[in-house]
């Protein structure tokens, strides 16, 4: 979990199960499909995709808001932002690394001896 700022607004961030859902359920496609798909952006950075990035970031924060709690849909999310600057990478790697570390976790595992 972590929290990002978008304008002036804190919005906590939980790369889980329910974020998956969530985004399938909202946009119909999977979005560790979809997330594979920004790797090619190192490519061709014109294959950056910036709805894709505020999609992800709602579902996260959804996720983190929890089962059964109030949370506006994506479109009256968006509503709700002041602004968001693409331009502003801490912000993007924030919100792609909460998601690459909650969706591909990697548990240690130790050998017995």
């Amino acid at each position: 979990m972590r929290t990002i700022k978008i304008g002036e607004k804190e919005i906590g961030l939980k790369a889980t199960p329910l974020a998956l859902l969530f985004y399938q359920q909202s946009f119909g496609t999977d979005l560790i499909g979809d997330l594979t798909k920004m790797e090619k952006i190192q490519k061709d950075p014109s294959k950056f995709d910036t709805v894709f990035i505020l999609k992800l970031a709602w579902a996260m924060a959804k996720a983190n808001e929890g089962v059964g709690k109030k949370f506006p849909d994506f479109t009256n999310w968006l509503a709700q932002l002041e602004d968001f600057d693409f331009s502003d990478t801490d912000l993007l790697n924030a919100i792609l690394n909460e998601a690459m570390e909650g969706f591909f976790r990697r548990r240690s595992r130790t050998k017995a001896k």
